[in-house]
């Protein structure tokens, strides 16, 4: 075949994603370029024509297009935010196929920097036993650099047969070059929720692994059953919380709230939904609350700290978000691929999208583990270190929550 033809083919094909992508984002392309939406979107594909022209013909050596192409439909979908992935046929296929049911070790993931980066990491877990962190970049996967992988297929690939090795290249702060790590998958499970009664039964410590209904409804249970007691003041633990439902998130709140906005639900093709709360889904408006937070807290938890934060109904302590909370779509291509695109953003009371912003505390506290890493930054003891779940390090965190409710009233 001529590669002027193949160079057509190609340019056919990605403009079919050009004009998703462009439909969806009209208006900023018609504000960009002065025009009607619809020419805007043939001049970009033009110019995308004009590239891939270039790079043929012009490239020190003859290069492979179809690799090409396919990392500029993965930088174009994730120019838009680290949830949307381009699928070729082949990862498409194997990313409809054998979905459930595989061991795992046990992290949240999702992309910064164009690396697959650790959001959070399940309490015991075989990435908890390996001394995975939170904000640990993740370089490669086996021989894989993640750079060259959508979400959805750096997702699949930590998944995998039990006591299956996985080989992990990390990049942690302060070190130049990164650590090899194997890691052993095994089945999973969340821990349920703990709680803890502290100062002399004032205060109620709640610590969910996630917020699926099964969670929701056992923190549900526990306030019910504090409420029959004497009045308690609630410290609400969601630091490494990114997992689970945005509705689940929504009910949670509303256990604290009695009125007021919850969150909001907004695309440029779905019409605006607000979440209210309801008066009589609420358990305990009234106590005081302290929510904490850490760069772990995504999703539906930072649903619950902005809902919070925003009604002023208690203390958001620790640190700054991760920023997720977006609701995505799948739409299938011609060639057999697929991209997966957010279409809707969920959104604090005060208007501020979660995945664009985070969530700030209302009060600042850094976690004991990155003071020890500041501390410490030799590997080898690094690895030896106890657990970020552990009991052994000092909680500043929660001891700053304990010290903001110990000066409320109940």
């Amino acid at each position: 075949m001529p590669k002027s033809l193949k160079l057509s083919l190609l340019a056919l094909s990605v403009a079919l994603i050009l004009c998703t992508f462009l439909g969806v984002n009209a208006r900023s392309v018609s504000a960009a370029v002065g025009g009607d939406p619809q020419d805007g979107a043939y001049r970009q594909i033009n110019v995308f024509s004009e590239v891939l022209q270039h790079i043929q013909t012009d490239y020190v050596e003859d290069p492979n297009m179809p690799a090409v192409t396919a990392g500029a439909l993965r930088g174009l979908l994730e120019s838009l935010d680290a949830d949307s992935s381009y699928l070729s046929p082949a990862d498409y296929k194997a990313y409809k196929t054998d979905r459930g049911g595989k061991a795992q070790i046990g992290i949240d993931v999702s992309k910064r920097y164009g690396y697959a980066v650790v959001v959070s990491v399940i309490p015991n877990s075989p990435a908890d036993k390996a001394g995975l962190n939170d904000g640990d970049i993740i370089q490669a996967i086996g021989t894989q650099d993640t750079r060259d992988l959508s979400l959805a297929m750096i997702q699949k690939l930590l998944e995998g047969a039990p006591g299956s090795d996985l080989t992990l290249a990390v990049v942690r702060p302060r070190k130049a070059a990164p650590d090899k790590i194997t890691v052993t998958r095994a089945p999973v499970a969340e821990p349920p929720v703990t709680d803890a009664v502290m100062e002399g039964g004032t205060i109620l410590d709640l610590r969910p692994a996630v917020l699926d209904r099964e969670h929701v409804d056992g923190i549900e249970a526990r306030l019910k059953s504090a409420a029959k007691g004497a009045d308690k003041k609630v410290v609400l633990d969601l630091r490494d919380v990114s997992s689970g439902q945005m509705e689940q998130g929504v009910r949670l709140a509303n256990f604290f709230l009695k009125s007021g906005t919850i969150a909001t639900l907004q695309g440029q093709k779905v019409a605006k939904q607000t979440f209210a709360a309801e008066p009589g889904k609420s358990i305990d408006p009234t106590a005081p609350l302290v929510i904490l937070v850490n760069r772990g807290t995504a999703g539906p938890g930072e649903l619950v700290a902005a809902a919070i934060e925003d009604n002023k109904r208690g203390e958001v302590v620790g640190e700054k978000t991760f920023g997720e909370g977006a609701q995505q779509k799948t739409f299938e291509l011609p060639d057999g691929g697929a991209i997966i695109l957010s279409i809707a953003k969920y959104g604090s009371p005060s208007g501020k999208a979660y995945e664009d912003e985070g969530v700030a505390p209302t009060v600042t506290v850094a976690s004991s583990e990155d003071e020890q890493d500041t501390a410490d930054d030799d590997a080898a003891a690094a690895a030896k270190k106890p657990s970020r779940h552990s009991e052994v390090q000092t909680d500043d965190q929660l001891n700053k929550a304990l010290e903001i409710l110990k000066g409320k009233a109940a």
